[in-house]
């Protein structure tokens, strides 16, 4: 946020974050291009008169710098729970550094660090697509609430854990949705660029909102690599899977056009749904044989250009397939689909370079009861997230009541995701 007290005796303030528009009675607030409160225009002018300048700053006349902004910010803050994502529809919360909300704790959002050379990052959950195969059922009608988690704060907590891992590992931004929602996406990428234990930045996406002035800026980012969802090389077919009528296909393949005439690194990444897209893998492999292969491409032996995945069920996604493919015949059919196309899609750990790392610490373990502050309201209804030893607590069967003080006994701790149970 900046500031400027001018000589009118008007003080500006001005947001790269923030956007401003004029309603009836209140003040629209933007957070982040997808995130929306609104301010009651009676509160905004008890700070002081005041002025929408342009959409990222206002004015309030008569009001001192300092004063200006602390009753704007603390408008703000009040305002805040009541922040929703325009896309879902779903209520949001800002995790920022004045949050107090740790960002390893939580699969959700925040830092997943699984003791391997590959450290998650989650700077915001929400999708523009419901995938039917979706592991964690995201999309419009996911019931869930969204997170949105501020750069500056996600990246300053990625700096403390990488100087602990000590080892160059590959950062995955590995959201529970769509990462281009996320409005400082590419210069989360660009920033990532510049961190020395850094080798690989990597992040699935279903190209949907990815425009080609963000692939010419995420090109000049060596480091980085783009998995692409495409999942059928028929319209009507990728619209049943991403259960999305305005799903547009065309621009999809557009995109990976303009993706493979680039140097930016990418990968196609279906899903194999049995049923859904039996007949499409070898239509998408044949789509992908006609992109160019890059002379860098064979001298940097990167890794095939198609990588299919098995649909797996998971408790928390979405079930469109009764009968999943068994490990034995999935690696059959890219057996079969190798020698039919002349092409490499079985891929091992070792090509992405994932090794052991060291152990991060737990400050408890399951079974502990301890005292934790209650700081949000976690992504399920009736769940909420405390804090306690620099960790983020998820809380079942709980109601909110902000800073509220409570007793927890530990159920889960996975890789320092934690599960607690009111005592």
């Amino acid at each position: 946020m900046g500031s400027k007290q001018q000589e009118s005796n008007e003080t500006l303030l001005s947001f790269e974050t923030l956007q401003f528009f004029d309603h009836k009675d209140t003040v629209q607030v933007v957070l982040l291009k997808i995130f929306k409160m609104h301010l009651p225009k009676t509160e905004l002018a008890a700070i002081g008169e005041y002025k929408l300048v342009d959409r990222n700053s206002i004015a309030f006349f008569k009001v001192k710098e300092k004063k200006a902004r602390m009753q704007f910010m603390g408008l703000f803050e009040k305002y805040l729970p009541k922040l929703v994502n325009t896309i879902s529809k779903q209520q949001a919360m800002y995790v920022h550094r004045g949050s107090r909300i740790p960002l390893i704790g939580s699969v959700a959002f925040g830092i997943v660090y699984r003791n391997s050379s590959i450290i998650e990052i989650k700077p915001i959950t929400s999708c523009n697509l419901s995938c039917v195969y979706c592991s964690v059922k995201e999309g419009k009608n996911s019931g869930k609430r969204d997170i949105v988690v501020e750069m500056e704060y996600l990246l300053e907590e990625l700096e403390k854990l990488l100087q602990f891992v000590d080892e160059p590992v590959e950062i995955h931004i590995g959201v529970q949705g769509e990462p281009f929602l996320y409005a400082d996406m590419t210069e989360l990428v660009e920033r990532l660029q510049l961190m020395d234990n850094v080798h690989t930045i990597s992040t699935d996406t279903n190209l949907t909102i990815v425009t080609k002035k963000m692939v010419d800026r995420l090109a000049k980012c060596s480091k980085f690599r783009l998995n692409i969802s495409l999942d059928s090389m028929d319209l009507e077919n990728a619209r049943k899977i991403a259960d999305a009528t305005n799903y547009n296909l065309n621009y999809v393949l557009e995109m990976i056009r303009y993706i493979a005439n680039s140097s930016l690194d990418f990968l196609i990444a279906p899903v194999y749904t049995p049923g859904y897209n039996d007949d499409q893998l070898s239509k998408i492999i044949e789509f992908v044989k006609t992109l160019p292969r890059r002379k860098e491409d064979v001298e940097k032996k990167l890794l095939p250009r198609v990588c299919i995945q098995n649909y797996l069920p998971y408790k928390s996604g979405r079930r469109p397939v009764k009968i999943p493919a068994t490990w034995e015949k999935f690696y059959a059919m890219l057996a079969r689909l190798e020698k039919e196309h002349d092409i490499q899609l079985r891929i091992n750990a070792e090509d992405f370079k994932i090794k052991e790392g060291k152990v991060l610490p737990a400050p408890f373990a399951v079974d502990d009861v301890i005292s934790a502050k209650l700081v949000g309201r976690d992504r399920f209804p009736k769940t909420c997230l405390a804090a306690a030893g620099k960790r983020v607590i998820s809380v079942p069967n709980c109601d909110f009541v902000p800073n509220k003080r409570v007793k927890l006994k530990l159920i889960r701790d996975k890789h320092n995701i934690f599960t607690g149970k009111l005592v």
